[in-house]
């Protein structure tokens, strides 16, 4: 039986699964429902699929954190899913892919960092727009250092602005770009099919002994908890909401 989800496409063609991010309204970004799916499909899928491959729309891969979900009422899941959902994809049984098209910013590029392969079109553009709110990519940041080294991380993340596919590629962000990404991922689809199970686990287990991503987790979730209960970024989160103004911007 298919499994229906709201915040995700999901689509099996032997041995790749494919898991799209689908919240056109919301620019893609990440809520509690997209984590619980996407944790949930990539359980459903793991034993059969040895390639899961990550995707957005056209325009926009993953904005990063729904803000109007951090300000609502209601219990919130907290970091840890989603540090866990990453986790995952960086050391589950499986190759991970992550095609990007469009915009990639804040949690977007930790779904990018966090995976293998990182397959991008010629539009694609990687952003860490945290600080201009008083935030942290905190659970991004161990992920993206394990990527691209410490301080490229750290430039991305102080200077909050878009780096172009070109620079992503020359700092090892992305693998590989071509303005038809989608036959790029093809091709590289069709050389993973040829990787057995076992030699994927196997791998996949010494590269997570070499840079163990858990000895990160309480650190990240402690810092994003800290960020996200001061009073004054959760005050700047709800006005950006509302307004769509930026911190440093006055209102008309």
């Amino acid at each position: 039986m298919t499994t229906v989800y709201q915040t995700i496409r999901v689509r099996f063609q032997e041995p790749v699964c494919f898991i799209q991010f689908y919240r056109p309204e919301d620019n893609n970004t990440i809520n509690d429902l997209l984590l619980t799916e996407c944790t949930q499909a990539l359980r459903q899928y793991q034993d059969v699929a040895t390639v899961f491959v990550l995707e957005g729309l056209p325009e926009v891969f993953c904005f990063g954190a729904d803000f109007k979900a951090a300000t609502g009422d209601g219990e919130k899941l907290g970091p840890e899913p989603l540090y866990d959902l990453w986790m995952q994809l960086a050391t589950g049984p499986f190759i991970s892919v992550a095609h990007v098209r469009g915009k990639a910013n804040a949690g977007g590029i930790g779904f990018v960092a966090a995976c293998d392969i990182v397959i991008a079109d010629d539009s694609a553009q990687f952003s860490l727009s945290e600080l201009l709110f008083g935030l942290l990519p905190a659970c991004v940041m161990p992920f993206l250092v394990r990527r691209i080294g410490f301080q490229k991380a750290q430039y991305l993340t102080l200077m909050t602005r878009p780096v172009s596919v070109q620079q992503a590629h020359a700092w090892g962000l992305v693998d590989a770009f071509d303005s038809q990404s989608d036959a790029l991922l093809r091709t590289h689809l069709l050389r993973l099919r040829y990787l057995s199970r076992q030699g994927i686990q196997r791998y996949k287990r010494l590269m997570h002994a070499l840079y163990d991503l858990s000895q990160s987790r309480s650190l990240a979730i402690d810092a994003n908890r800290e960020v996200f209960s001061d009073r004054d970024n959760l005050q700047r989160i709800e006005r950006y909401v509302k307004t769509g103004l930026f911190p440093w911007e006055s209102e008309p």
